[in-house]
């Protein structure tokens, strides 16, 4: 297979935290449309056209399918027949902590748990190591040492080069990032859901990412999609919420009446709202990356080409603040 010679000239990389390592702007998630579930072709394209656009992280989970397991194992196999001579230009990244198989060693945050799963992903994914491997969701009964001391000890086997947190409140990224450093491991990264319709982490999380060297991915930056012009004239049939995957009781007409406002801010700087959304997750350089996902290769493509765009100005910035709080 052979790439655009010029995909480092598409997209930029932010250093994440105080690491020697960079991630693209713009990181692809493959959670939807990648498992077995979706047809194989179109997952082949968006990774290939993700590369082509200097898209060098590609997200999993051990969950990530359907069914679970399935989006590492198809992910898996186009890394291995069309990616085998660019594996040390890709950031691959894992995770284990949600529900995977049944009984009492097969969800959360154990030793027991962690390591397993980190090893059933290596095989799935056909690789020697993830560069990133992450617990998925804190553990509210497992002690935090326990499930830090999973990832030192794949960490220190070299099954994962960086270790990661996710959705972790404040206090306990700070507990998990001074538990690490503890063990001589740095904590990397954390991956907590951020877009203007979910602020939750500017109560106090980015401080803690910022304080501990840690650096922030954002999922769900376009919160499933509500921030596309999918959604700016109610709830059409072929979308997530018209399907079925998402609670159509999110789409109110108070949502409705902001996304429109917010859509002619984007239409005003030449953008669609998706494009300035992910500007807006972006405008913080405490955020190292925005995490998409996508089913089509042209989602890929406008999402990157958005980020040729001026900056937000304090104006705008204001005016999206202001209809958000309405």
């Amino acid at each position: 297979m052979t790439f655009a010679a010029d995909r480092y000239e598409q997209i930029n990389y932010r250093r994440c935290g105080k690491s020697g390592l960079k991630l693209p702007e713009i990181s692809l998630g493959c959670w939807h449309n990648f498992g077995h579930a979706a047809p194989l072709e179109p997952a082949k394209q968006m990774l290939y056209k993700a590369f082509d656009l200097g898209i060098t992280h590609f997200d999993l989970a051990n969950n990530y399918g359907p069914p679970a397991g399935s989006a590492e194992s198809r992910v898996g196999e186009i890394l291995k027949n069309d990616f085998a001579a660019h594996r040390d230009e890709l950031i691959i990244s894992s995770k284990a902590g949600y529900v995977m198989w049944p009984g009492p060693y097969g969800d959360f945050g154990s030793k027991k748990f962690l390591i397993a799963s980190c090893e059933q992903s290596l095989k799935r994914l056909q690789l020697d190591y993830v560069d990133i491997f992450y617990h998925h969701r804190p553990d509210p009964e497992t002690p935090l040492e326990e499930s830090m001391g999973a990832l030192e000890q794949l960490h220190r086997q070299g099954k994962a080069l960086y270790v990661g947190i996710s959705s972790y409140s404040a206090e306990s990224t700070r507990q998990a990032a001074a538990v690490l450093k503890d063990m001589g491991v740095p904590l990397l990264i954390h991956q907590p859901s951020y877009s203007m319709l979910n602020r939750g982490i500017e109560n106090g999380l980015r401080e803690a990412c910022d304080d501990n060297g840690v650096g922030i991915i954002a999922f769900c930056p376009l919160q499933q999609g509500q921030l596309t012009s999918k959604y700016i004239n109610g709830i059409p049939d072929d979308s997530r919420a018209g399907r079925g995957g998402m609670n159509k009781d999110a789409i109110t007409p108070e949502l409705v009446a902001k996304l429109k406002k917010l859509n002619a801010i984007a239409e005003n700087r030449g953008q669609s709202l998706a494009q300035m959304a992910l500007q807006w997750v972006l405008r913080d350089l405490r955020v190292t990356s925005a995490l998409i996902g996508a089913s089509k290769v042209s989602q890929i493509e406008e999402n990157v080409a958005g980020l040729k765009s001026p900056e937000l100005t304090d104006d705008e910035l204001k005016s999206i603040d202001d209809i958000l709080a309405s």
